[in-house]
Formats: structure tokens, sequence, C-alpha cells
């Protein structure tokens, strides 16, 4: 294998393929970067069994290869070669040269037999989104994924698809969080995707990104983004029936402004730690909301403005959670509903109805 290729094309691919690499595996091969190169393209694949993603680069290639290189070893050279052209040569003994400039490297690479077979779609659906639209709904759901694998099911995101409409839902048991836009689609489809593959989805969106291809298999989903293909395994199990889960009707109704409520909430939260952890107290009226917390560090106290219909309500929050919540609404103001103390609140747009967050409330002490 001999080839030549741009170092900043190859130094961003690299950053980008290494996010599928495994970190600490038993198999070396999984903690490496597949090179293959053939005609005029380099191919670099990662997989660590559970995300997979490849990249195909223009290359000027001399001689035909393959070969699996450690991917932070071989990140790091990269990053730091001083040339804007890399030569890579790999022999019969997998030695791999590494030259740019004046630098040059030798590192010993491993046989591409030992990488692990990659996942392949089979009678899949295919499904285009705009690059941003995609990010936006992800980044306004994917606070609300649970982090444990109590319901493995939850440590996903549900997407529908249907009625001319797509919608992307999660929940971990403490919060929900809603989001749809309108789109044309083929076929009705209902998936899971794992919250960590559409961590990696959001991070290869860029501005530039104008169109991402879905394509959803039986087991499997990939994204093709800018030239990448991302593939992640689909998420089985009963998704909770989050229609019945929302109040149809609220006995508070509290419009905002969104940056003065979590900033005020930011403010309050700083006698709060992870070990130090009391509730966020609201007492919310005419007069606007007014937050309190007790903790071992001290009490903080602070208000703000608010527009209130229907009645009066303490209500006593996790601070992280509120304050997610509020931060994905991307909105200037929200309507926070309520119905009682013990009942969930909704977050929701003043205008149209494109979000729904749902955080559910702290009993508070009697007394603070």
């Amino acid at each position: 294998m001999k080839i030549a290729i741009d170092r900043m094309t190859l130094c961003d691919a690299v950053n980008h393929v290494s996010r599928a690499v495994s970190t600490k595996s038993t198999i070396p091969a999984l903690e490496g970067i597949m090179l293959l190169a053939e005609g005029e393209t380099l191919t670099m694949v990662a997989y660590n069994l559970e995300i997979g993603m490849t990249k195909k680069l223009a290359a000027r290639v001399e001689e035909k290869g393959e070969v699996i290189l450690n991917a932070k070893l071989f990140g790091d050279i990269v990053r730091r070669l001083p040339g804007d052209m890399v030569s890579l040569t790999v022999d019969e003994r997998l030695m791999c040269q590494i030259t740019s400039g004046s630098a040059k490297f030798d590192i010993l690479g491993i046989s591409t037999a030992e990488f692990p077979e990659m996942p392949s779609l089979t009678e899949s659906k295919a499904l285009d989104m705009p690059g941003d639209v995609l990010q936006s709904m992800v980044r306004q759901t994917i606070f609300a994924v649970a982090q444990n694998d109590a319901k493995p099911v939850h440590t996903g995101i549900l997407f529908e698809v249907s009625g001319g409409e797509i919608r992307l839902v999660a929940v971990d048991g403490f919060r929900l969080a809603i989001r749809k836009e309108a789109l044309a689609a083929d076929n009705d489809m209902r998936f899971i995707v794992a919250g960590k593959a559409m961590s990696e989805v959001v991070k290869l969106i860029t501005e530039e990104t104008e169109t991402v291809t879905l394509r959803v298999g039986k087991r499997h989903i990939s994204f093709e983004i800018d030239g990448y293909t991302l593939i992640s395994r689909l998420l089985d199990g009963e998704f909770l029936d989050y229609h019945n889960t929302i109040p149809k009707a609220f006995a508070s109704t509290v419009r905002v402004n969104t940056r003065e409520v979590a900033d005020t909430v930011e403010r309050i939260s700083l006698i709060i730690s992870d070990r130090l952890k009391s509730p966020v107290r609201c007492q919310i009226s005419s007069e606007g909301i007014e937050f309190s917390c007790v903790t071992a560090m001290g009490r903080a106290v602070d208000r703000c403005g608010a527009s209130l219909e229907g009645a009066d309500i303490e209500i006593g929050f996790n601070n992280r959670y509120l304050l997610d919540a509020l931060r994905a609404a991307e909105t200037d103001e929200v309507f926070m509903e309520f119905n009682g103390a013990f009942a969930p609140m909704v977050i929701r747009p003043v205008e149209g109805d494109t979000f729904l967050f749902m955080v559910m409330p702290v009993r508070l002490k009697n007394e603070i």
C-alpha cells in the first residue's frame, strides 16, 4: 500500500472516525482505524461493536492495500505532522511508514483479517432530512435519554414518521421530551436509535450539511452525512406509551421569559453540588416566581417575573432536570403548566407545538 493525501483532510477524518473506535478492548483491532486504499480512494473504517463509521477520501493511490493502525497513535501523529501532504507506505510485514515534511514515523499495523465484520443493512427504507432540522430535533430531546440500562429501550430516541410529520421522543423516568417537524415521507416508520449513536450523528452535522440520509433496516440504521456513514444497531423493546402520560388540562399556566428563568435557576444552583443535593423550591403567584434552595452550604433566594393564569402553586424540582428542559427550549418565551405540587410540569412553546418537555417534581419538606 502506498498513498499520498492532504494532511488536513486526513486529520479531520481521523478526528471524526476515531469516535467509533473502542477505547478499551481485548481485541487490538477494535482500537484501530482500518485503512483501505484502492483506485483513487482511501476508505477509513472504525467499529466498536455498537457504532461503526466509514469515510471515503480522495487520495493518490500508487499501490492498493489495507492495514489497521492504532487510532490514538495515528491521530496524534497526523495532527502534529509539519507538511501539507502525508505519504503512507505499508510493506508486507504491515510496517507503516508515515512521512510529511521533515517528519517520518514507522509504526506497526494490524492485519485487516482481525477487524470484525461491519453490519449490513438489508431491505432498508430511506428517509432524507435537512441536516439542521435533524440536529435541532436531537439536541432538543437527547437530554431526556435514560443513562442507565434499567430499561435499555429508553437509552435511545424514538423516531416516529407518519401523517406528514416526524416526531422524536426521549424519556428517562424523570422527564419526557418530544420534538416534531413537518416531513414528507414515502413510508410510515417507527424505530429507536441509541442515544450514544445520535450524539455522534449531531457532531458530524455542520453548517454545510444540506441533507442527511437515514437508511432504516430491520436491525440497524445508517446515517449518511457529508461523505461519512455511521451505522448503529436499533434498540428493541416496548417504548413508553407517552401519549397517555401527557396531561390534557392544567390548573395553572405560567408564561415566562426562558432565558430569565434559566439564569435565575442557575444562580440558585450555585449552592447545589453532587454532594450537596437539594430541590429548588418554586413559589408561583401573580407576582412572579420565587426560587429558593437550602443546602449545607447555605441558602439562596431569587425571583423572576411571570404571567400566571390559574391557582398559585408551590412545587420543587431537581435543578439540573429543570435547567436541561429550559435550555432545550430554544424560544424566547415558554408556557410552564402545572396540576399541583405532585403532578408533572409541562413546558411548551408560546406559539406552535414543535416541542413539549415534561419534568417530574420533587417532594418538598414542610419547612425550608
